[in-house]
């Protein structure tokens, strides 16, 4: 879908802060839905008098749609706002081309795969505002009903297997797990044998590690643990689990908000991914969204001053603990909010927790860019459906990677 902002601008534009003597104006812009709450909240709640002492007021333009080309857009117009969000999954296009200004030195504070997500030639060109990581989130009831315990955070790919199957052939109408096939959700296990995307000379080489994991991600279904979303008529896996087709699903925190609204009286509970049976070690992708300085702005001093203060501790505490997002600040990790029982605090617990598990890799795969996943899925895929041995498929993915870095 294509965005309008002329409409979406007119409707959504606000301003804050609002200085009697304000020296420079700075436009700032990113999703709306959630999002909007965020920064309203932050602007008004906990920065306004620090925008006002520096004399910054602050034109705040969410944006519904299509937030990348919008950017993308603006940034080749001349009309890109003078701070934007830039997701680690774009955000090197938008560095390389020299369209972000370095934003600070002081990086003291925020978890360092965050900050490398966000490193381009040795220079910091976002702030990290807050992340995501991938947790097991399971339905008490299910396994409650099929006298199986609950996955836990000892559990390895082994034992979580046995527990799906189990549920399965107590409960034959719910599958254990509900999978797809991309490497957003399989590339936990992949890297978790210490695999690494990339090798020393910046070429992906399928070995034996990333086969051990991908005959263990596209057995699942045949060995009878799993379903694919699609077959269960979801889209995510999370559709799965608000609609008990499913016992568990692999998602972010974001299925938080979800469920809220699909499942509000699901008796929910998060564990941390599980461990490589081989390795003993755990693996996860971090996705994560930073603020960016326009470097084309007539006000870069003043919109980095705003990027820094959108994400000091006390406003990180604050979008914190009103349970909307994950901070990008190690300091936070001991937050008594994290303590509580409720099912975001509970879920905001494991994923930080997971931030400093063994093989953490940010969600963005360099100078090729996303179409990188693409030989990978289809190799998935083709697998699962049974349209190709692993053999076959792998040496495709293989071939088509080759040629990708060839080029």
């Amino acid at each position: 879908m294509l965005f309008r902002p002329a409409k979406a601008l007119a409707a959504a534009t606000m301003l804050l802060g609002l200085p009697a003597l304000a020296d420079e104006t700075v436009r700032i812009s990113g999703w709306g839905g959630s999002e909007v709450a965020i920064v309203n909240g932050l602007l008004t709640n906990v920065l306004a008098e620090k925008l006002a002492k520096e004399g910054i007021t602050v034109k705040y333009e969410p944006v519904d749609g299509d937030f990348s080309q919008f950017i993308i857009n603006g940034l080749s117009a001349g009309t890109a706002p003078d701070l934007f969000y830039v997701d680690v999954f774009w955000a090197r296009s938008i560095f390389s081309a020299g369209q972000a200004a370095p934003v600070t030195q002081d990086v003291s504070g925020f978890a360092a795969n965050l900050l490398e997500a966000f490193t381009y030639d040795g220079k910091l060109y976002a702030i990290p505002k807050d992340f995501n990581a991938l947790a097991v989130h399971f339905n008490k009831d299910i396994f409650d009903d099929a006298e199986v315990a609950y996955p836990s955070d000892d559990d390895t790919w082994t034992t979580l297997q046995e527990k799906l199957l189990a549920v399965h052939k107590a409960l034959p109408e719910v599958d254990g797990l509900c999978i797809v096939p991309e490497y957003a959700r399989f590339g936990a296990f992949a890297l978790s044998t210490g695999w690494s995307p990339f090798d020393r000379q910046g070429k992906t080489v399928l070995d034996e590690r990333f086969r051990r994991a991908f005959d263990f991600y596209t057995g699942l279904v045949k060995s009878g643990a799993a379903v694919m979303a699609a077959d269960a008529g979801q889209s995510w896996t999370g559709g799965c689990l608000a609609s008990e087709r499913a016992a568990i699903a692999i998602e972010g925190a974001w299925i938080i908000s979800a469920l809220r609204d699909s499942a509000p009286n699901m008796n929910l509970g998060t564990v941390r991914m599980p461990k490589d049976p081989e390795s003993g070690k755990r693996g996860n992708i971090l996705f994560t969204v930073g603020w960016a300085v326009n470097a084309a702005s007539k006000v870069s001093k003043a919109a980095a001053k705003v990027a820094t203060l959108l994400t000091t501790e006390e406003a990180q505490q604050w979008v914190f603990e009103q349970g909307l997002a994950l901070p990008s600040r190690t300091g936070l990790a001991d937050n008594p909010w994290l303590r509580g029982g409720r099912p975001e605090q509970m879920t905001s617990r494991v994923i930080l927790e997971g931030l400093s598990d063994d093989h953490v890799t940010p969600y963005f795969f360099g100078d090729v860019g996303g179409s990188w996943m693409q030989p990978i899925n289809a190799a998935l895929n083709s697998v699962i459906l049974g349209e190709a041995d692993a053999d076959t498929a792998l040496a495709s993915a293989q071939s088509a990677l080759d040629r990708m870095f060839a080029k």
